[in-house]
């Protein structure tokens, strides 16, 4: 009897082209199209029942059933809300790598095992390597499009159940021609960016419609002089420096937000102490084998690589497990990284796991 395998499909190339070569490698596919948001925004129409539609005209190309499953109330507490709270705080939040953690390899995954998957697929650029120890999550061979920054909070454990088809396709292009070779239709769909939910109506005019306008200071970080003001310190990230709105003079950077006080710092110095570290400290740090490799609470801590952003340089490092956290001490100085940010470990190829910024050490402390 053929392995059973539920495949998320978003409507997208890359999960079309995942559902289409598990067919032909003989698996009983099912698709599944979560709906995780249906709500239009001032500006946007949410796009959902489009892409359902796509998902379902290739199911029916490929042969295989698609059912709706519906996560929309779990998807707002565990990712919208999250997000909100998050910038509420004075935090830059990740919501994919909560979706993917709550949602997709979450409550996604549950359902589909006790409905009676062996495995469950996607199409995320990632791959595992199963060895003798359980699985380890490696990075897609496609660098550019490499997903394993969003999936770091995913138990490590559940990959062993994982397929992700596309991971081992060298480019985007190459997943585009796979779709048009197979007449799925979708091959030249544009990808999605940004946050999904909020679409081209930006992350500022989402979180004021969320958020209450509160009018606050823009303080210059090295002498505390006022030079503007802002509708909200929670509009504000860290090195951002658009749409500070100071008139004429030179380019300024947001060097830190006080989400209590309401005050952004901002400096015109490129070269500011306060946008520059070589220490991270992470907090609910998550390893993908369940527990810190050992010598990362050892004295000299572990040497590794580190992602401060999605298809970000790999920085080399040394990572030093606490309790609860970890300190991440960089060979060379980094731009500064807005607090609420992942910051994901790599041992090469594998991805070992992650945390969430607490803090940034400035330079000379």
């Amino acid at each position: 009897m053929a392995e059973r395998a539920i495949v998320g499909m978003s409507g997208g190339v890359d999960s079309a082209l995942a559902a289409a070569l598990l067919v032909e490698k003989g698996y009983d596919v099912l698709g599944v199209y979560m709906r995780n948001w249906t709500q239009d925004l001032p500006g946007f129409r949410c796009p959902w029942a489009d892409d359902l539609a796509d998902a379902e005209r290739v199911a029916v190309t490929l042969g295989i059933d698609l059912e709706v499953w519906d996560y929309e109330d779990e998807y707002r507490s565990t990712v919208v809300d999250y997000l909100v709270d998050a910038y509420a705080h004075g935090r830059t939040p990740n919501p994919d790598v909560m979706c993917n953690q709550t949602i997709k390899f979450g409550s996604f995954a549950q359902r589909a095992f006790a409905e009676g998957a062996d495995l469950i697929a996607t199409g995320h650029y990632a791959r595992v390597d199963m060895r003798d120890d359980g699985p380890h999550l490696l990075r897609a061979a496609d660098e550019h499009k490499d997903q394993t920054y969003f999936l770091w909070r995913v138990p490590g454990q559940t990959f062993g159940r994982v397929l992700f088809p596309v991971g081992n396709y060298a480019s985007k292009a190459e997943v585009r021609e796979a779709c048009a070779v197979r007449g799925l239709g979708v091959e030249g769909k544009e990808d999605s960016t940004g946050v999904c939910f909020i679409g081209p109506v930006g992350m500022r005019q989402f979180l004021l419609s969320q958020l209450d306008r509160r009018a606050g200071d823009i303080v210059e970080w090295e002498t505390g002089r006022v030079l503007g003001h802002h509708d909200g310190a929670f509009l504000f990230t860290v090195g951002q420096r658009k749409g500070l709105d100071l008139g004429g003079g030179p380019a300024r950077y947001v060097v830190s937000t006080d989400a209590e006080a309401n005050v952004v710092y901002v400096t015109a110095d490129a070269d500011c102490p306060g946008l520059w570290t070589q220490v991270l400290v992470l907090e609910d740090v998550r390893w993908l084998v369940g527990e810190a490799p050992k010598v990362a609470g050892g004295p000299d801590g572990l040497a590794c690589q580190v992602r401060l952003r999605h298809t970000g340089e790999l920085r080399a490092a040394t990572v030093r497990a606490t309790d609860g956290g970890a300190r991440v001490c960089f060979s060379a100085v980094q731009r500064t990284v807005a607090p609420g940010q992942s910051v994901v470990i790599y041992d090469g190829l594998e991805c070992l796991g992650g945390g969430i910024l607490a803090a940034n050490v400035p330079m000379g402390e």
